[in-house]
């Protein structure tokens, strides 16, 4: 008997719990049919809560849009309304950590902040917001623009009611070229635009990883006009301007390995002045080449890492190489952002090879102006991040 009452109490005692957890299921599909209730009775935006606009030095302008929406169709027209607040910028900083500053008014524009979604439809009209001048916002800086719903025709969803428009700054260059044991030469010489340079500006940033060669090559034509680095007599990691009328170099012109290093190097027909600027310093003084005559540089015989023969390469990577039909001044030579990116239609840029193609052995000129150089074998691409 007392066996009999053990078991009829157990049995009961399950059935309780088993009782207790089926009403908590209807309790938590009862709350979960609330929510959605809830949810299908309110507006919406349907992007993205944080949009992030990243500042490449290339893109001076971007176009954002806020989309609104319903769950299910109404029998009127709802109308909502947003609007930018600046008081929310704090908000933004508290939930992600950041430190954030209000974007300028001057660098952004809504030109219709209504979006109406139409009786029977779901969806409403985008809101765009138009971000311009992003070349004047400082990169090494964060900037938020809260834009918020101000009025709405129906309830709307609490959580999603602020969209946070972040620009901020990213890696000017995520690709460059590894020339070594390799060369390039131009693809038409016979239209290139590299002759007749009166005044010349050449630029390249390299990262070496070693030289150890008597000499190594940067760019031009053996015999005629080229910068090289070494020679006899010459340590081998500094660079020289080697010339038809003679060679110049100087002690400060040694060039590091295993570490970025923006180059460039300028050459005035006039009175033969040369400059050599490291990371956009200077260095040594002025030399005076005896060559006095336009550099022509639109020929078969011009290469990229090659003079004389094959094993004169450049051993390293290589990116934003530059040919200028001017002389850079020492204020654009270190200008903000200079050795990672510049406009492809500044004033005398006459070829640019940004070696970020990430595949193949033909780097296009971004000036337009038709200078793709090839290289004699498909070059190796590295993946970087810069500036870091």
């Amino acid at each position: 008997m007392k066996k009999r009452m053990k078991i009829m109490k157990c049995i009961v005692n399950k059935l309780f719990s088993l009782l207790l957890a089926v009403f908590g299921l209807l309790a938590v599909c009862s709350s979960c049919d609330d929510d959605m209730e809830s949810y299908n009775n309110k507006a919406f935006v349907s992007t993205s809560k944080v949009g992030n606009i990243l500042l490449k030095g290339t893109n001076n302008e971007e176009n954002v849009v806020i989309k609104t929406a319903i769950a299910k169709p109404e029998t009127m027209d709802i109308k909502v309304v947003y609007k930018t607040d600046a008081s929310l910028v704090g908000e933004y900083n508290l939930i992600y950590g950041e430190q954030a500053i209000i974007v300028p008014n001057e660098n952004y524009e809504i030109t219709d902040n209504v979006s109406t979604i139409m009786a029977g439809a779901m969806q409403g009209n985008d809101v765009m917001v138009h971000f311009k001048d992003l070349s004047m916002l400082d990169r090494d800086l964060v900037y938020v623009l809260p834009v918020t719903v101000s009025e709405s025709s129906i309830e709307f969803l609490k959580s999603t009611r602020t969209t946070y428009f972040v620009i901020k700054g990213a890696a000017l260059i995520n690709t460059v070229g590894n020339i070594t044991k390799n060369y390039l030469t131009l693809q038409s010489p016979g239209t290139s635009t590299l002759s007749g340079m009166n005044q010349l500006t050449i630029e390249a940033l390299v990262r070496i990883d070693q030289f150890g060669k008597l000499i190594s090559t940067v760019m031009g034509i053996e015999g005629t006009f080229l910068f090289r680095v070494g020679d006899a007599g010459v340590p081998d990691n500094q660079l020289q301007l080697a010339t038809s009328s003679g060679n110049v170099t100087d002690a400060a012109w040694q060039i590091p390995t295993n570490e970025w290093v923006h180059l460039a190097a300028t050459f005035n027909s006039v009175d033969g002045a040369v400059e050599v600027y490291m990371n956009g310093i200077k260095k040594g003084a002025t030399q005076t080449t005896s060559y006095r005559r336009a550099v022509n540089w639109a020929s078969g015989s011009f290469y990229i890492g090659k003079s004389y023969d094959d094993a004169r390469w450049l051993e390293g990577d290589i990116c934003e190489c530059r040919v200028w039909n001017r002389v850079l001044t020492a204020d654009e030579i270190k200008a903000k952002d200079h050795y990672y990116v510049v406009t492809p239609d500044s004033e005398g840029l006459v070829a640019y090879w940004k070696f970020d193609e990430g595949s193949g052995k033909v780097i296009a000129d971004h000036t337009g102006n038709g200078n793709t150089v090839v290289a004699n074998s498909d070059i190796t691409w590295t993946t970087v991040s810069l500036p870091k």
